[in-house]
């Protein structure tokens, strides 16, 4: 809605367009009047629509034509001034005014105009006659008023109407040759009708239509209120109500009616209740709120976000099969004027046996916008209405802006949700199949995938301690001489080298020297395509020795080529990664040399405090229940350890008999500490 309104009065000499101004001012006409009133504005608490209005005078004796050129352009609507006792001054309405303020306007952006007939004290009949054929051949003429300032006749009106011409137009919405809305108007007003009928079922039932009404105006409709509109629509039209609900085309009657009525503010207030301007487009400020994302910051969807994605997928998930068919996402993707996800969105995500996207891919695809792209997902969310259904200020209310990198550094954890991991290696060296086997799917099945649907990205959930986190995959493209900040900006990397391949691991050494030797982020070697046989690489160290000489984990085997779903058990190591960057801890593993083995790092200090604290109530309990032995406290001691571990064996790779070693001197350790504590209890009773 405009901040403020220009009106400006042209017409004849003598017809009167000072004097309504000063009778308006003044309340009475005035003795003397002036060649040309000075500017005038109204406060805004003194109109009807609560908007500043500034009202011009022209005068042909005072201005020059160039002056008057410049007040059409500033004008926000003219009111060209005739008297009507005056046929010369009607006719120069068609003849004179209306073409020079056409030629002087753009013709997409018309200013509305108002035909003013004063004087009507001085007749007893209306020019009315006379009129109405100059507003059907002109559409820009918004309305007709006839006045007289010298009996303060319609003067209030007249200036409410210009203004309502310039904050509530009649042209975007209604064609008055045809009768009907225009298609600007149905487009908008379908997309509302679509946002507001919240269970999809192409009827807006009381509910709907109470939230609806309060979301609008403010205020509730009453039961019978509800009945009269519904009767309304019932009288006029067949299929307008159904299920005692209003249907899209009883919806578009409504407002058809308000207009033909003279009430466009009621539409206008539904229309940009919903984020529309003047000319029925979606407003930047609608779509685009302002959001401040500091340097090392990234953005997630915050629980009310998600909580809005799964009742927008409920909503289009007719057939209920946790998945989105091709049909169904056209239908949700109905309220935006173009469709957003191509084919390559099926293989960023995860999908089902049909190709069709889950409904942890959908959350994941909403997931990577967020973080790659924040405006573009505010501005999907504007189109879902988010800040309307969840009556939010706007959609900047559904992101979550985290803390700054260096401070999770600093304070050695994090509350992030979303990990982004960037994939490096040589063509064919098979990052394109470590993408896609995240995704759960193994050779067969990715052969299958267009090379125009390709995607460079891959996203889904990882646990991580019972955590449940975005893991990112980015796919760079193989150019050694130049990576840019964006190739370099992540979590963790993972460098992928083809085993059968003798130069796939040349490019990783040289990628990982050269970019990552003096970073903290943590560096993970990919062995890929692990079924086959591996060859000798081209470089003057193995895999092996280069990671033991800058303190990297061994390489990791990898393979998707299998019947099943390819193991995911590196995806997770990777988010663990990612999450504790900070934790260069003593390898556990029998290299001696890696520099990240948390996962075994924390089960160990899991283990030791879920232990103590197990033996110390089991000590307490033995007190009142004397009997158990030093073997059933050794056997309980080792199956607890047991039960512990392999509660992580998914995250942790603790086949190593160095650390089962330690562990079993530790339990048995604790065991004999238990009984001895046990004996001093029986003793002191």
């Amino acid at each position: 809605m405009r901040k403020d309104v220009r009106i400006l009065l042209v017409g004849e000499p003598k017809v009167g367009k000072t004097s309504l101004i000063m009778s308006l001012v003044s309340e009475e006409f005035p003795d003397e009047v002036p060649l040309r009133a000075e500017e005038i504005t109204i406060p805004a608490d003194v109109t009807p629509e609560r908007v500043p209005t500034h009202i011009v005078d022209y005068s042909e004796a005072e201005q020059s034509d160039e002056q008057l050129y410049q007040e059409i352009s500033k004008a926000n609507v003219i009111c060209i001034v005739y008297s009507v006792n005056n046929k010369k001054s009607i006719e120069k309405v068609t003849s004179h005014w209306i073409p020079l303020i056409n030629d002087r306007t753009d013709k997409d952006s018309r200013v509305p105009l108002i035909l003013v007939g004063n004087k009507s004290d001085l007749v007893e009949h209306s020019s009315m006659e006379t009129i109405l054929p100059i507003m059907n051949q002109y559409q820009d003429i918004e309305t007709c008023v006839e006045c007289s300032a010298k009996n303060l006749k319609n003067i209030s009106e007249l200036f409410y109407y210009a203004q309502k011409a310039v904050l509530h137009p009649t042209g975007p919405l209604y064609c008055p040759e045809e009768k009907e809305l225009k298609p600007s108007c149905i487009k908008a007003l379908t997309r509302i009708f679509k946002v507001s009928d919240l269970d999809n079922d192409g009827i807006l039932n009381d509910n709907e239509l109470n939230f609806f009404q309060r979301t609008c105006f403010n205020t509730p409709l009453a039961p019978q209120a509800l009945e009269d509109v519904k009767n309304v629509v019932r009288r006029n039209m067949t299929d307008g109500v159904k299920d005692n609900g209003l249907t899209l085309k009883g919806f578009l009657f409504l407002h058809t009616l308000f207009i033909q009525r003279g009430r466009h503010e009621t539409t206008w207030t539904v229309l940009r209740r919903f984020g529309y301007d003047d000319d029925l487009e979606l407003t930047q400020e609608y779509l685009f709120p302002l959001i401040k994302i500091p340097a090392d910051c990234t953005t997630e969807l915050n629980h009310n976000a998600y909580l809005f994605l799964q009742s927008v997928f409920d909503k289009h998930d007719k057939d209920r099969d946790c998945a989105l068919s091709p049909d169904e996402v056209k239908d949700l993707f109905k309220v935006f004027p173009y469709m957003p996800w191509g084919p390559d969105v099926n293989n960023t995500v995860c999908t089902n046996e049909q190709g069709w996207i889950t409904y942890q891919g959908y959350l994941s695809q909403w997931t990577l916008t967020t973080y790659l792209d924040v405006q573009r997902s505010l501005e999907y969310l504007g189109y879902l209405g988010y800040s309307i259904i969840y009556e939010q200020e706007s959609q900047a209310a559904a992101i979550t802006v985290t803390r700054n990198k260096r401070i999770d550094l600093q304070k050695k954890q994090t509350q992030r949700s979303v990990f982004r991991c960037n994939v490096l290696g040589a063509r064919g060296s098979g990052k394109s199949g470590f993408l896609q086997a995240f995704l759960g799917r193994n050779l067969q099945r990715q052969r299958r995938i267009r090379e125009d649907h390709k995607s460079f990205y891959a996203i889904s959930t990882t646990y991580v301690y019972g955590q449940e986190k975005y893991l990112l995959l980015h796919e760079v493209m193989p150019d050694f001489d130049f990576l840019s900040e964006a190739d370099l900006a992540c979590d963790v990397v993972c460098l992928v080298y083809d085993i059968n391949n003798p130069r796939s691991f040349e490019y990783c050494a040289k990628v990982y020297k050269q970019y990552f030797i003096d970073s903290k982020t943590p560096c993970v070697l990919i062995a890929a395509k692990s079924d086959l046989h591996e060859v000798r690489q081209h470089y003057s160290l193995t895999p092996h020795e280069f990671c033991r000489k800058h303190k990297l984990h061994p390489p990791q085997p990898f393979t998707c080529n299998s019947t099943d779903a390819p193991n995911k058990d590196i995806y997770t190591r990777l988010t663990t990664m990612a999450m504790y960057p900070h934790a260069r801890l003593r390898c556990m593993c029998s290299c001696n040399r890696c520099t990240y083995c948390l996962c075994q790092n924390l089960l160990r200090s899991e283990l030791l405090r879920s232990l103590k604290a197990q033996l110390r109530r089991v000590v307490f309990n033995s007190s009142s229940r004397p009997g158990r032995s030093l073997s059933s406290l050794t056997q309980w001691s080792v199956a607890t350890l047991c039960q512990l571990a392999r509660r992580h064996m998914a995250q942790a790779d603790l086949k190593n008999s160095t650390f089962w070693l330690r562990a079993s001197v530790g339990a048995t350790v604790f065991a004999v500490l238990g009984f001895a504590m046990y004996r001093a209890l029986l003793k002191q009773r």
